[in-house]
């Protein structure tokens, strides 16, 4: 279990989380599984400052430090001013390092391989690939040694469904940088990890596996579990997996679909 036990003076004992694309959906769930561990929590939104308000004041009442700033994941350019807002973020706190990083921005395309445009594929380039991999560039001078990395993935670079190809390239290309980071962080002590939903009822793609019965039906009649995940039940596992439960797991694929094509 993570320690609960944490002051805002006792910078070098206490947890801290930044999650990417906490206002919402998977990442929510996990900013407020984290404060409930006794995790204090920096979280990104993109647009939406409201939503995002709303889950740091509902992780407050766990009674940790819990806020956010605004992130475009796609604008490299806008890295670096984030970063500066952390280290102030982190001062606050009495640290100036963080030990938990959840990359999980991401956005989703629909489209079959035919219709899919080059705007298209940049676009989920630039969030779900390129956003990831140099937000972890910038933020891993201030995680601190023995730290945590969580990527997010997707059940779909296993499994096919319908639609998905180039959704499910751009999470492919996660997986094998997990791999590379872990390797590359080690003498660091940093675990890196990976971790790949199946379908999960949130507003993606405009809610439809959460609001379109069908759809959550032909989910489940390939998921062993017979329904889609909720957010709620993928949060947890994030704070599990950054846990010092798995704190021998790195380098790892660890999949939540519920038995997905199996």
């Amino acid at each position: 279990m993570m320690t609960e036990s944490r002051t805002a003076n006792d910078g070098a004992t206490r947890r801290v989380a930044v999650v990417t694309g906490g206002s919402r959906g998977i990442g929510r769930s996990a900013v407020l599984n984290l404060a409930a561990r006794g995790v204090d929590v920096v979280f990104t939104y993109n647009s939406d400052a409201s939503a995002a308000e709303e889950v740091a004041a509902e992780g407050r009442k766990h009674g940790r430090r819990v806020s956010a700033l605004q992130l475009d994941a796609s604008r490299i350019d806008g890295i670096d001013a984030f970063a500066g807002r952390l280290r102030a973020e982190l001062a606050e706190l009495g640290t100036d390092r963080f030990d938990y990083l959840v990359n999980n921005a991401g956005i989703w395309h629909t489209a079959s391989f035919e219709e899919t445009t080059p705007e298209d594929l940049d676009r989920l380039y630039a969030v779900n690939i390129r956003g990831v991999f140099f937000v972890t560039q910038k933020l891993v001078p201030l995680l601190r040694d023995q730290g945590r990395i969580l990527n997010l993935s997707s059940g779909l670079v296993r499994f096919v469904f319908p639609g998905k190809t180039a959704y499910a390239a751009s999470k492919g290309a996660i997986e094998p940088l997990t791999r590379y980071l872990a390797t590359e962080l080690a003498p660091r002590g940093i675990r890196v990890n990976t971790l790949a939903p199946g379908a999960t009822a949130t507003d993606f793609s405009g809610g439809v596996i959460r609001d379109n019965p069908e759809y959550r039906k032909r989910v489940g009649a390939i998921t062993a579990l017979g329904r889609p995940a909720e957010p709620d039940e993928i949060g947890p596992i994030v704070a599990a997996v950054l846990s010092d439960d798995l704190q021998w797991v790195n380098g790892e694929r660890i999949e939540a679909s519920g038995g997905m094509r199996l």
